[in-house]
């Protein structure tokens, strides 16, 4: 048996012209106002969250990622301690 899918409700005041504006695309979709808004809007807000999740660096600071993959610095001693520990730590167990 198929389970039914939580649903939110989303209210929001426009405009008459936006209102006739989405009634006429959604028509030319032939889709209903809803799925039209509720397509744009999931669109939209993917587009926001991926923009921001992305990692832009200039190319100075690409390059200078680059460098540090290609040639990293060497490990401080503490570093070097705690994977000496770490690999105590898995040989015994």
């Amino acid at each position: 048996m198929p389970t039914a899918t939580a649903t939110a409700r989303l209210e929001a005041r426009i405009s008459t012209d936006l209102h006739a504006m989405l009634k006429r695309a959604a028509e030319l979709q032939g889709r209903t106002m809803t799925d039209f808004v509720v397509s744009a809007v999931q669109d939209a807000a993917q587009r926001a969250i991926e923009q921001a999740e992305v990692i832009r660096l200039s190319l100075a600071d690409q390059e200078c990622f680059a460098q540090a993959l290609l040639s990293p610095p060497k490990p401080a001693p503490a570093l070097e301690r705690a994977f000496t520990r770490r690999n105590t730590l898995l040989r015994t167990e």
